[in-house]
């Protein structure tokens, strides 16, 4: 059962033109209220999500630095009371590297967070501007050394393939970037994803993206960089030297069983897709009516678990094991993949075959969702 935990604070100071994730902004927030929400649906979460101690907790959002480090460690004293820690627990919490969440660093590490996530974004004021961030690079590079004092481990994200982009402006972008030193780096190139402000934008013709071309050059670019630096990527954008990969991260994509708290968060269990209420007040309001915060719980069809571990799975470069999913889900290598198409990608050089193990060849990271298209037993996408 599931040995990772995520919990969800949907609370941002301000919504990015660019986000699609489940985030509010709110005049105020009932901290004590929250926190008796949040306990709450993690003990009921607990009841059926039992198992072995927790490998991983991850706090995403929504802006999880905007937690009081009291609640963070209130949170964190109940996890690990109801499931219990693995020795080398991996606890993240995702940051904003603005100067006043910055001041809580020292505090939320005293809590036991041990890995923070920065959303530096970009190191160019314009560029952070254009983004709608509401910190300056100045701000976020004094939040990244802050971050490093404190935190054993640290990541930061950069948006790339912005309007404008060159090949020569990325690579010493990119460049800067590696060179702070952190053991892992997420790397996104911007997409315009729908009910965005920035979707708004381009269907009135006031934003142009790059072109896919001009994008995968600069994925190449990416990917050129980050090897000569030792950090390749082990998912399509993320990045990490040996060791300093995202345990909690490597969960999902993996498709091993993770519970999900907080508003709009996801879990998989025992063969259980669970989704929590996604509005704040909506998410409160079910805790009150039935001891948590859940939407729908709905058991997966094992067709389409199966689906989901492929489309997962093949976003790491280490590929999967077909072997191994087959006998996980009682699916022939035949139900799983269409074997024609793997061995056509193949030849293009687009994807890779040793033996069991099958992934996503470098040429065909950029291209991957056309690619899991054809890859994917039609039985499975019919299911």
């Amino acid at each position: 059962m599931a040995r990772a935990l995520y919990i969800h604070w949907p609370f941002c100071a301000k919504k990015c033109p660019y986000c699609d994730f489940n985030s509010h902004v709110r005049e105020g927030v009932d901290i004590a209220a929250w926190q008796a929400a949040l306990i709450s649906d993690m003990r009921a979460e607990a009841e059926v999500a039992w198992g072995e101690a927790l490998t991983s907790i991850f706090f995403g959002g929504g802006t999880p630095s905007l937690m009081p480090p009291a609640l963070v460690a209130a949170l964190l004293a109940e996890a690990e009371r109801l499931w219990g820690f693995d020795p080398g627990i991996e606890i993240t919490l995702e940051a904003n590297p603005s100067s006043v969440e910055a001041a809580n660093f020292a505090a939320l590490a005293g809590a036991g967070v041990n890995r923070v996530s920065l959303g530096v974004q970009s190191l160019d004021d314009a560029e952070l501007k254009f983004l709608g961030r509401l910190h300056g690079a100045d701000e976020a590079l004094a939040a990244l050394e802050t971050a490093q004092t404190h935190f054993g481990r640290v990541s930061f994200d950069m948006i790339y393939a912005l309007p404008g982009h060159t090949p020569e402006l990325w690579q010493e972008r990119l460049t800067r970037a590696l060179s702070f030193g952190t053991g892992h780096l997420s790397l996104y190139q911007l997409t315009i994803e729908p009910g965005t402000r920035f979707a708004s934008d381009v269907r009135r013709g006031r934003l142009v993206p790059l072109d896919d071309d001009e994008a995968a050059q600069l994925f190449s670019i990416t990917k050129s960089l980050t090897e000569a630096a030792g950090m390749p990527a082990y998912e399509t954008s993320n990045h990490a030297r040996a060791g300093e990969q995202s345990r909690h991260n490597l969960a999902y994509w993996r498709y091993q069983d993770y519970a999900g708290i907080g508003p709009g968060a996801h879990g998989r269990r025992g063969g259980v897709a669970t989704v929590r209420h996604k509005k704040p007040e909506n998410f409160l309001a079910a805790v009150a009516r039935q001891g948590d915060g859940i939407a729908e719980a709905r058991a997966l069809p094992v067709a389409d678990q199966a689906a989901e571990a492929l489309l997962m799975g093949l976003r790491l470069t280490e590929g999967i094991d077909l072997a191994a999913l087959s006998a996980r889900f009682a699916l022939p290598v035949s139900g799983l993949i269409d074997e024609a198409a793997l061995a056509r990608l193949a030849g293009l050089g687009l994807m890779w075959r040793e033996g069991d193990l099958i992934g996503v060849a470098p040429p065909g990271r950029s291209l991957l969702d056309s690619l899991l298209a054809e890859v994917v037993a039609d039985t499975l996408v019919a299911a």
